[in-house]
């Protein structure tokens, strides 16, 4: 078997993307293996997704929502808090004061 390559998301958006699925994929208390199954998909696809790499249709993002018993609305809402957190870290990691 091949090393694990680390790849980066392919955008902060779909990073933030990826950590939503993850962290609601976790509280449901499925692992990837049971999520790729209830969506209907392989792990390969839902883990691209996790990790940024891959950008979903809005009909998956319906179906992993299905699958997490949760809205598409409330996954982008997560996203987007998760966007705006780790945007806010690295600006204030950046400036000068280190705040």
């Amino acid at each position: 078997m091949p090393p694990h390559r680390k790849v980066p998301p392919r955008s902060p958006e779909l990073g933030a993307l990826g950590k939503a699925v993850e962290q609601l994929r976790t509280e449901a208390g499925l692992n990837l293996e049971q999520l790729a199954e209830k969506v209907g998909s392989d792990q390969t696809q839902v883990g691209g997704i996790e990790r940024g790499v891959r950008n979903p249709s809005y009909e998956f993002l319906l179906r992993l929502a299905a699958a997490l018993g949760k809205r598409v609305g409330e996954i982008t809402t997560l996203a987007d808090h998760l966007y705006d957190t780790d945007q806010l870290s690295r600006t204030t990691s950046n400036s000068p004061s280190g705040r």
